[in-house]
């Protein structure tokens, strides 16, 4: 609970944690006992060291359920690296954390650690088999389109929009073929054009589902529907173009389509960036036994309790009102 309020106040490290209750001890009394004083540094890395990461995930899991019992709409799968995590003398690699995102409710469902970006095959259907996805989009990168992953999305009941790149081979060059091709029917949807911080993007979504030719050579678990998403941006005067195909298993509107493939790369802001410049994550230098993981459970806890306190102000202010005002503290922890 300290650690926790820890992070919700804006530290970062195990001295932040000995710091805040040496400072909030009052406060903490009212709910904790502290029958042996107060925590030291060490007695918090010692404790995120030895603790169990499943345990403390299942924890977690239990929580995030009664959190998000409404949460519908898309879910986006993705993976971060905590840079500052390796240990060159111990030859550890930094630890990679992939997690499923709530794009709608902008919550963290769930996370699994991994050693390298390249083991994300491996983990997302460890993760998606801890989420309930009965109704709901999947949303995975180029990385995740295998298909056993398809598989067990419709398995569970969800509905997928999978990005294709050259990892599929020849199924990549089919699609690319047929939506390029001017004489292909498709949808298309009106160009959308949005500015914001001296970018300028413009979107352009088209999808095909007289794709039966295209299941008679592939049979893709699920398949529908095939889409692309052609993407142009500009930034003080360079531009730079990309078009990204995707597989559907269900035959969404266009309006739809686009929304899933936006809200995908929401959680590089909504998620990333918060952990990365709001909570500094890249810079926190836990590395031994199970700390980097279990503090970055941690840190998924304190974000969604930020989130779900329904205050119209940012995650930055919002950690700062904690440290300043014991009432806001306590009413985030409240949550829980």
């Amino acid at each position: 609970m300290i650690a926790l309020c820890t992070f919700l106040c804006g530290g970062e490290s195990c001295v932040d944690m000995a710091d805040l209750v040496a400072e909030k001890e009052g406060l903490f009394r009212e709910f904790l006992q502290l029958k042996n004083g107060l925590p030291s540094h060490d007695t918090f890395s010692r404790l995120f060291r030895e603790l169990d990461p499943d345990a403390f995930r299942a924890c977690f899991q239990t929580f995030v359920t009664r959190l998000a019992e409404a949460c519908q709409g898309v879910i986006a799968i993705d993976g971060k690296s905590m840079r500052r995590s390796f240990d060159k003398a111990g030859g550890k690699s930094p630890l990679h954390m992939v997690s499923a995102w709530c794009c709608e409710q902008r919550l963290v469902l769930g996370q699994l650690a991994t050693d390298a970006k390249s083991n994300e095959i491996t983990a997302i259907p460890k993760l998606l088999a801890m989420l309930a996805l009965k109704g709901r989009v999947v949303t995975i990168d180029a990385m995740g389109c295998q298909r056993a992953i398809a598989q067990q999305i419709i398995d569970q009941g969800g509905d997928y929009v999978l990005a294709l790149k050259g990892n599929q081979g020849t199924l990549h060059d089919d699609v690319r073929l047929f939506l390029d091709d001017p004489k292909t029917p498709v949808q298309t949807a009106p160009t959308t054009v949005e500015g914001d911080h001296g970018r300028i993007e413009s979107r352009t979504a088209t999808l095909s589902t007289d794709i039966a030719w295209l299941q008679e050579q592939h049979c893709w678990p699920g398949l529908t529907a095939v889409g692309k998403i052609a993407r142009t941006r500009e930034i003080k005067g360079v531009i730079a173009s990309e078009t990204v195909y995707y597989l559907l298993s269900a035959p969404m509107t266009i309006p739809r389509f686009a929304n899933a493939a936006r809200e995908h790369w929401g959680v590089e802001n909504g998620l990333h960036w918060v952990l990365d410049v709001t909570m500094n994550e890249d810079q926190a230098r836990n590395r031994c036994d199970n700390g980097p993981e279990n503090l970055g459970i941690l840190r998924h806890l304190a974000l969604n309790l930020l989130s779900k306190e329904g205050s119209k102000i940012s995650k930055r202010r919002k950690l700062n009102k904690a440290a300043w005002s014991n009432d806001y503290l306590l009413k985030l922890i409240a949550q829980i």
